[in-house]
């Protein structure tokens, strides 16, 4: 994968380089998609499309990292992507679900409870990415609980 390719992967078209908290636009940026796209799609399509974005996500963190020897670029937000479709995976969509979700993983994500913080360790884009994905999972398991006993 060539850099530039590789940067508007982990900047997922350049959301990452926007001002303040370029995670949470990321996030924001894939409640919205989640929210518009996935509701009349079968459910197993978007845990499908995550794990391809992961996958893309790790070779594309990796290239940047390895390029520019930084190790946790602000602007990578590929990461925030994956992480909160987790978070949504087989939930219905509705607006609802929509708010929570996003509050719930962005609590995740940057306060960063254990495991999260412990997936940092891991090297290269592994690090970036794992973290998130336990955020994604630890923000489902909340959705989840929300959604069958309040919602």
């Amino acid at each position: 994968m060539n850099r530039l390719i590789a940067e508007w992967i982990g900047t997922v078209f350049n959301i990452g380089k926007l001002p303040l908290a370029p995670g949470t636009w990321s996030s924001l940026a894939a409640s919205l998609t989640w929210f518009f796209l996935f509701d009349s799609v079968s459910p197993i399509i978007l845990p499908i499309i995550t794990l391809l974005l992961f996958i893309i996500g790790i070779i594309a963190c990796e290239k940047i990292i390895n390029d520019t020897k930084e190790k946790d670029p602000s602007r990578i937000v590929i990461d925030e992507w994956v992480g909160q479709w987790i978070a949504f995976t087989f939930m219905p969509v509705n607006i609802s679900i929509l708010v929570i979700g996003l509050i719930l993983f962005r609590i995740f994500d940057i306060f960063k409870p254990f495991p999260v913080k412990s997936m940092e360790k891991l090297s290269g884009g592994w690090g970036l990415m794992m973290d998130d994905v336990i955020a994604g999972i630890m923000a489902y398991i909340l959705l989840y609980a929300i959604n069958v006993t309040i919602l």
